[in-house]
C-alpha cells in the first residue's frame, strides 16, 4: 500500500485557515501514521490532537471531541464529506496509489460473460477511476459509472451504507465491479440484484461476492425469524449524527400493537459488552449504521435487526420486498 496523505493540498488549506489547534481523525488502518502526521503539523506550528475513537466513515465526524479539546478545526482523513456539520472540517480522502494493471487483467476472466459493467470505487481509488474505465473499454466492455446519489461526494464513489448510485444504473448493466475492499463490495452485493465482483487491491484477488451475499441473506433471515419471537425489545438509537436510520417512534407504536414491550436505548459505539447487561431484552433493532447488524451477526447472542428488517416484523414489508429493494 502506498498511501498519499496529500499533505501539500492540506498545507494550502491550513495556511488559509490558520488554526492553532486541530483534532485529527484517522481511519483504523492508518492510525499508525500519527507520528508522521504529527511532524507535519508541528512544522506548521499547529498543535495536533489525535482522536482515539473509531472512525469508520465520513458519518463519524468528531465534533463534540473537537469542542471538548477546544480545537479550531477537524482534519478528517480517509473519507470524503458525507454530511454537513456545524464545525470547520477539512476532508482528506487519502489516495491509495497502486498499479492496478495486473489485477484488472486478471479480472477479465471473471467478467468474460458480461458486456455491460457498472463501475464504482472506494474513495481511496477514485483518482484511478478514469484509467480503470478506459482499461475495460479498451477490452471490449461497455462501462457505466455509478451515479452521484445520496451522500456520496461524486460519480463513481461507493460508501458503506448507501448504494443509491448503483441502484440507479442496475437495469442498464449486467454486473458491478467494485474497486476497493470487502466492506464496500459486500454492501453492494446486498443492495443490488446483479452480480458484484470485487477488485480486492489489498489481497490481490478478484472476488465474486455472490457466495458472501447468500451467506449473509441466510443470517438475516435467521435474525428476523428469531426476533419475531421476542417479547421484550430494545430499540437502539445511534447518537452519531451521520448514523441515524428510521424512526424509533414509528416502530415503538407498531411493536406495542403486536403486544411487545419496548425500551428505547442510545449508543454511541456498539459492542456486545454494552448490550450484555440488558439481559432481559430478547432482541434489538438498531437504528444506527445498518452494517452493524449485517456484518457483526456472529458477535451478538441476541438477534439484532435493522430498521428495514423491522418493517418486515411489523408487517409493513415482506421479506421478498426487502430482497427486491436490497437490504441496504
Amino acid at each position: 500500500m502506498a498511501f498519499n496523505f496529500e499533505t501539500e493540498k492540506l498545507r494550502k488549506h491550513l495556511e488559509k485557515i490558520k488554526p492553532k489547534r486541530v483534532l485529527v481523525q484517522l481511519p483504523e488502518g492508518v492510525k499508525q501514521n500519527s507520528f508522521e502526521l504529527l511532524e507535519f503539523f508541528e512544522k506548521l506550528k499547529i498543535e495536533a490532537i489525535f482522536s482515539g475513537e473509531t472512525c469508520w466513515g465520513g458519518c463519524a465526524v468528531a465534533v463534540e471531541e473537537a469542542k471538548s479539546v477546544k480545537a479550531d478545526l477537524i482534519v478528517h482523513f480517509g473519507h470524503s464529506e458525507f454530511m454537513k456539520v456545524n464545525f470547520p472540517v477539512i476532508y482528506i480522502p487519502i489516495k491509495d496509489e497502486l498499479n492496478l494493471e495486473s489485477l484488472l487483467k486478471k479480472s477479465l476472466f471473471e467478467l468474460k460473460s458480461f458486456k455491460n459493467i457498472g463501475l464504482s470505487c472506494s474513495v481511496q481509488h477514485i483518482h484511478d477511476l478514469k484509467n480503470i474505465l478506459e482499461f475495460y473499454e479498451n477490452n471490449g466492455k461497455k462501462v457505466i459509472v455509478s451515479k452521484k446519489k445520496g451522500n456520496v461526494s461524486g460519480e463513481g464513489q461507493v460508501v458503506g451504507c448507501q448504494y443509491f448510485g448503483l441502484k440507479e444504473i442496475q437495469d442498464k448493466v449486467d454486473c458491478f465491479v467494485v474497486v476497493g475492499n470487502n466492506f464496500h463490495s459486500m454492501g453492494a452485493a446486498l443492495a443490488v440484484d446483479k452480480p458484484v465482483f470485487l477488485i480486492d487491491v489489498y489481497n490481490n484477488e478478484i472476488k465474486n461476492m455472490n457466495g458472501v451475499k447468500d451467506k449473509i441473506l441466510r443470517q438475516r433471515i435467521l435474525s428476523v425469524e428469531k426476533f419475531k419471537d421476542a417479547k421484550k425489545i430494545g430499540i437502539i438509537i445511534g447518537v452519531k449524527q451521520g448514523q441515524q436510520f428510521g424512526s424509533y417512534k414509528y416502530l415503538k407504536d407498531r411493536f406495542i400493537k403486536l403486544g411487545k414491550e419496548v425500551v428505547v436505548l442510545t449508543i454511541n459505539e456498539f459492542s456486545p459488552d454494552k448490550l450484555v447487561n440488558f439481559y432481559n431484552i430478547d432482541g434489538f433493532v438498531e437504528l444506527a449504521c445498518p452494517r452493524i447488524a449485517t456484518d457483526d451477526f456472529a458477535r451478538y447472542k441476541k438477534p439484532i435487526i435493522t430498521f428495514k428488517e423491522a418493517l418486515v416484523v411489523v408487517g409493513e414489508k415482506s421479506w421478498d420486498d426487502l430482497i427486491k429493494e436490497g437490504l441496504l
